[in-house]
């Protein structure tokens, strides 16, 4: 296997692992948000239209990543990338004490995943130097 498709290997299975576990938390709260403290905007409508609208858009950041649209991937990466670094802001509006362990566990491995996938962001910008390679529009070779 190349280099290539160890780094898209690599960042398909920080997607897969977040896109898991952001499912696991939003299903919770959807179904017991009345035990989740957050804002009053925050609605069980609200919580699932955002898990599909930001999980499309995570996947859109993969397909651009791996068609070396690296400025675009960088974008809707770093916006997925908020679908879980959001979660712990549910402390925000409740201590500790009103969350149960599992609440726990989905809030943080929510954050953990995405923090893996703004940590390749950055290690894709400022170390590898991808963007450096971007392919240029009338480059049809890679489809």
């Amino acid at each position: 296997m190349n280099v290539e498709l160890k780094r898209q290997s690599l960042l398909k299975v920080l997607l897969i692992a977040s896109i898991i576990s952001t499912a696991i938390h939003f299903t919770d709260n959807y179904l017991f948000i009345e035990q989740y403290p957050q804002p009053d905007w925050i609605t069980p409508p609200s919580i699932y239209q955002s898990w599909l609208i930001l999980t499309v858009v995570g996947i859109s950041g993969y397909w651009l990543y791996k068609y070396r649209r690296f400025w675009l991937a960088y974008s809707c990466l770093l916006i997925y990338s908020f679908t879980g670094l959001a979660s712990p802001g549910h402390y925000f509006y409740g201590t500790i004490s009103q969350f149960s362990a599992k609440m726990h566990l989905f809030i943080w491995t929510d954050g953990f995943t995405s923090l893996g996938i703004l940590g390749f962001i950055f290690w894709s910008v400022l170390i590898l130097k991808q963007w450096r390679q971007e392919s240029n529009s009338t480059d049809n070779t890679q489809a």
